[in-house]
């Protein structure tokens, strides 16, 4: 069935339809990605250690377990995955599960795990770390490169979350979710540096807190509001463009997925719901899709060396 929400803003939007992925509930469902060249939408349940990949077609959810928390999965160019984990980044057959440790981050530090990520249009992978008992100024932002050197980017921060560029990669939007907004920051692609921080827009804690980010094919931001039952989508200039309402008031990140590029896969969590909140939703860590009447853009690949190559 499905579950209409309808856009905020501007007046004139149609409404969206909400659909209910069946079959799939996470405790902290996160970092969906879709993978253009098997058709496959990738997500993680981080506390689980596990990495999802859904075939929309067919339906079929194939689950790959690892040993530790896993914050983010990347691709790599020729298709096996790069996971942000505990302890560092970690190269994963796809087929086996089978890692291997790319670069250490973190390993003298158990009480931090891994969060968010992404890649640049360089092939560099950002992703970085949080406190796992709320502590505060905890987390750096890193920055992997594809020699496997690794560079902290941004510190301290409380819960690194979701980070995404602007369509000309001039612009790094980036979420600290403690601080209730979406930065951005200059950036420079060939040497993959930030300058110039500052407020891109600003969260009333009343409305939730923002957590996943991504930019589509206009250069519009979609971010997700955790405690925040839905999706927001900003103008580049700021402006409140969009808001899809979800049934889950976690909701965590979205990516646009499908043949075309044209579906909005949504996910969700109910880690650290109460027995009556869960009751009241009943749909908490499910994955969702609509069509917002966007597009995404191929996901950026990692550009360093498997074992294999």
């Amino acid at each position: 069935m499905p579950i209409t929400g309808r856009s905020l803003a501007p007046a004139g939007h149609s409404a969206v339809d909400v659909t209910l992925v069946p079959g799939i509930r996470t405790e902290l469902g996160e970092g969906p990605l879709w993978d253009n060249r098997r058709q496959r939408l990738l997500f993680v349940d981080i506390m689980r250690g596990h990495v999802h990949e859904f075939d929309p077609v067919s339906g079929l959810d194939r689950v790959v377990e690892f040993p530790w928390p896993v914050g983010a999965v990347a691709l790599y160019e020729g298709g096996d995955w790069l996971l942000a984990a505990a302890g560092g980044f970690y190269h994963a057959d796809p087929a086996t599960g089978a890692t291997t440790l790319v670069a250490a981050v973190e390993a003298d530090r158990p009480g931090n795990r891994m969060n968010d990520g992404y890649v640049d249009a360089r092939g560099r992978f950002w992703a970085g770390t949080m406190g796992m008992h709320r502590v505060r100024h905890a987390g750096t932002l890193y920055r992997l490169d594809p020699d496997g050197a690794v560079y902290p980017m941004v510190t301290p921060v409380s819960t690194s979350n979701g980070i995404d560029w602007s369509l000309d990669s001039r612009t790094a939007y980036y979420i600290d979710t403690p601080t209730g907004r979406v930065d951005q920051f200059d950036f420079d692609l060939p040497t993959g540096t930030l300058t110039n921080r500052r407020p891109f827009v600003e969260i009333p804690s009343a409305d939730g807190f923002p957590d996943g980010l991504i930019v589509d094919g206009e250069g519009f931001v979609w971010v997700c509001l955790w405690k925040g039952a839905s999706v927001r989508r900003y103008a580049p200039d700021g402006r409140l463009d969009m808001v899809v309402p979800t049934p889950a008031a976690q909701t965590t990140k979205c990516a646009f997925g499908g043949a075309n590029l044209d579906e909005l896969f949504i996910t969700t969590a109910w880690i650290g719901l109460t027995g009556a909140e869960r009751a009241a939703q009943p749909l908490a860590g499910a994955v969702f899709r609509c069509r917002p009447g966007a597009k995404g853009r191929p996901p950026n690949r990692f550009a360093g060396r498997t074992t294999a190559d």
